[in-house]
């Protein structure tokens, strides 16, 4: 004998969409608009805009870096953008030894780290065959300890949609105006760098502090910073950044002691 065992207990609901609403399912969602600078904040100085040109390196190791650096090379390493570090899609590369010190000398180490450059790769310095042209940011570079001439340097790719671990230099303003400064107080530097995850076509420069309203015995904090809202501080927002401190003492108080 054979029961009767229903296969579905509930009702089903047949949803019916129109031929617009299915193609709406199934279209991709709409692509956000890029990030732009906005007005009250630093922008990359155009000045320096520059492409870094580079040829392919089949190989790596000591002994191939040293040639690299006898012939005014600099090897280095462009690595794919990957949840804002680095990941596949590796590529071993030379760069132009003069090329990276000038705009090292140029902009001063932080600020080369923090600026995005276009990057071009041919399959020789004077040849005019493209294998690779990408946007990227300098994540290190190893100079000399003696000659601060550039030993290593590794990129990262920075497309549009890129966020990026960046160490943001900081550039401090309104110390000739500082009422706690002007008293014969100092200045001390705590952070000269924060850190942030930034949209990469927003990347700041730098970062302005003004110390134009700051007394004796006051600080700011990172969380005090004026940047970018489209930019996440990767640092607690109540770290030190720098401090009004004391007051020097003069030369005639040092001679009455």
């Amino acid at each position: 004998m054979y029961l009767y065992r229903p296969i579905c207990t509930k009702a089903l609901h047949i949803r019916h969409f129109s031929q617009a609403a299915t193609a709406s399912l199934l279209q991709e969602p709409p692509e956000l608009p890029p990030f732009t600078y906005l007005e009250d904040f630093p922008k990359p100085d155009p000045k320096y805009a520059e492409t870094i040109f580079a040829i392919p390196r089949l190989t790596s190791g000591k002994n191939i870096a040293a040639k690299e650096r006898k012939v005014g090379r600099v090897p280095s390493i462009v690595f794919e953008q990957e949840d804002g570090q680095h990941g596949g899609n590796k590529r071993l590369i030379s760069v132009q030894t003069n090329q990276i010190r000038k705009l090292v000398n140029h902009l001063g180490r932080s600020f080369f780290l923090s600026r995005l450059f276009d990057l071009e790769v041919k399959t020789g310095f004077e040849s005019e065959e493209i294998v690779e042209k990408v946007r990227v940011l300098p994540r290190k570079i190893h100079l000399h300890a003696g000659t601060d001439r550039p030993l290593n340097v590794t990129f990262i790719r920075a497309p549009s949609h890129a966020l990026l671990k960046v160490d943001v230099p900081i550039l401090f303003r309104g110390e000739d105006i500082s009422p706690g400064l002007r008293k014969g107080a100092y200045l001390n530097t705590i952070k000269r760098t924060v850190k942030y995850l930034c949209p990469a076509d927003i990347i700041p420069p730098y970062i302005d502090v003004d110390l134009s309203e700051l007394d004796v015995g006051q600080k700011l904090v990172m969380g005090d910073l004026n940047v970018h809202p489209a930019l996440k501080l990767l640092q607690s927002k109540d770290e030190p950044v720098c401090k009004i401190t004391g007051g020097r003492v003069s030369d005639q108080q040092k001679k009455s002691k």
